[in-house]
C-alpha cells in the first residue's frame, strides 16, 4: 500500500473542508502535504485524522497546514434542533461554555436560548 493510499482519508477530508493552496507529494517514503484551512477547528480535524491513521507521532507524513482566520476557532452555521449548549459541547467538549459563544455573538443574539437555523455563529478561541 502506498503512503498516499494509507492517508487517503486525510486527503478526502482536506477536499471536503475546501483546503486552499493544497499540495501533496510523496518523497522518499514520506507523504508531504500542505495547505490552508479556514479555521483552527478545521486544522485540528485534519491533524486528528492524521493521528487516527498514523498514530500520535507518525513518521511517514509531514503536514504544513496554516490557518486563514485565526481570530476565531470556527464559524458554525446553526442547524435545526441545535442549541448553544449542544454547539458548545461539539466544539469545546463542555456544554456549559455556551456563554462564551453567546458573548462572541451578542451582535446577533439577544437571548442564549434563542438561535435560528442558518445563523452563522462565531465560535471563539478559548
Amino acid at each position: 500500500m502506498s503512503i498516499k493510499t494509507k492517508y487517503q482519508e486525510v486527503l478526502n477530508l482536506g477536499k471536503a473542508l475546501e483546503i486552499k493552496n493544497g499540495d501533496v507529494k510523496e518523497e522518499d517514503g514520506v507523504l508531504k502535504i500542505k495547505g490552508e484551512a479556514n479555521t483552527q477547528y478545521e486544522k485540528n480535524l485534519l491533524w486528528d485524522k492524521i493521528k487516527e491513521i498514523g498514530g500520535e507521532k507518525p513518521s511517514d507524513i509531514k503536514a504544513n497546514i496554516t490557518v486563514a482566520d485565526d481570530s476565531v476557532y470556527h464559524r458554525h452555521t446553526v442547524q435545526k434542533g441545535e442549541s448553544l449548549s449542544k454547539i458548545s459541547k461539539h466544539y469545546y467538549g463542555d456544554p456549559m461554555k455556551y456563554h462564551k459563544i453567546f458573548e462572541a455573538n451578542s451582535d446577533i443574539l439577544k437571548n442564549p436560548d434563542i438561535i435560528h437555523p442558518d445563523q452563522v455563529l462565531v465560535i471563539p478561541n478559548l
